[in-house]
């Protein structure tokens, strides 16, 4: 996908004086350095995903095409981008959110990351429900057990944990869209949390989400939590280029065509197309 050329100027400012490849990386002292050699041997970095709306056309995938297009989600879905690994690792270790601003500093350049960069970079706007862990009462009747139920292919069997193996196939497919790319975590997706369920319940019931404040969260959490890989590495990566960030001569991992869901994606989920899908 093609990126809109950014509207603002590159921001500058003086990085840590210290020789080698990280001179001028970092906004704060050495420890950030120290840190960042530390995470970099610690945190790993999801892979991406990605899924086209004309592989969901093709497959009459119709419900889930229309559930996401709804959410304003398909240009964040189908993002493509070349990812720049110790960059992304930079981003997080200088990572600031306060309230509703998320700021960084990556290479000598400052990054805020403005409603204006949000449309420009994902088509993202910061509108809708905020949702998290610790808020779910905000989503009206909403049932956890009640919900879990409604998607199973088979309502009445025992439920002994939120496993994902006996979902119908769109809530499946959004289950997978949800725990790999929306809300990505590095391992653990056959069971489903809570902060998996909610999402799920208001893009079947058409409750429109505020998915920066979402995006926002689980960037923080990742930080948080020592365990907890660092996600949206593509997203990252196109907020670099948009702010101009000096790419040259870095690392890149290409997107490769793995990372795409596709029809293996729906084998491994048991799941043959026969037919009209969706």
């Amino acid at each position: 996908m093609e990126s809109t050329p950014p509207p603002f100027k590159r921001m500058k400012s003086r990085g840590v004086k210290r020789s080698g490849r990280l001179e001028g990386w970092f906004a704060g002292e050495d420890e950030q350095i120290e840190k960042y050699l530390h995470e970099t041997n610690r945190k790993a970095i999801n892979n991406p995903k990605l899924i086209t709306f004309n592989w969901l056309k093709e497959h009459k995938v119709t419900e889930v095409r229309s559930l996401m297009k709804e959410q304003q989600l398909k240009r964040f879905l189908e993002m493509f981008e070349n990812i720049y690994l110790d960059l992304v690792r930079i981003f997080y270790i200088n990572l600031q959110i306060v309230g509703d601003t998320i700021s960084s500093h990556v290479k000598g350049v400052d990054m805020e990351i403005t409603p204006k960069v949000w449309t420009t970079v994902a088509r993202l706007k910061f509108d809708g429900l905020r949702i998290n862990k610790g808020n779910i009462g905000v989503v009206k009747d909403f049932n956890k057990m009640q919900f879990y139920r409604s998607c199973l292919k088979n309502p009445q069997t025992k439920v002994r944990n939120f496993s994902v193996g006996g979902l119908r196939l769109n809530e499946r497919l959004i289950t997978f869209i949800v725990s790999w790319m929306l809300t990505p975590r590095g391992s653990n997706h056959s069971i489903l949390a809570d902060e998996d369920l909610v999402p799920i319940y208001c893009l079947m019931n058409k409750v429109k989400i505020n998915w920066i404040h979402i995006i926002k969260e689980h960037m923080q959490k990742s930080i948080r939590i020592s365990d907890y890989h660092y996600p949206y590495a593509v997203l990252i990566s196109k907020f670099l280029n948009f702010f101009e960030v000096d790419i040259e001569e870095e690392p890149t991992e290409v997107v490769k065509e793995s990372h795409e869901i596709k029809n293996v994606s729906l084998s491994k989920m048991d799941f043959t197309k026969i037919g009209k899908m969706g």
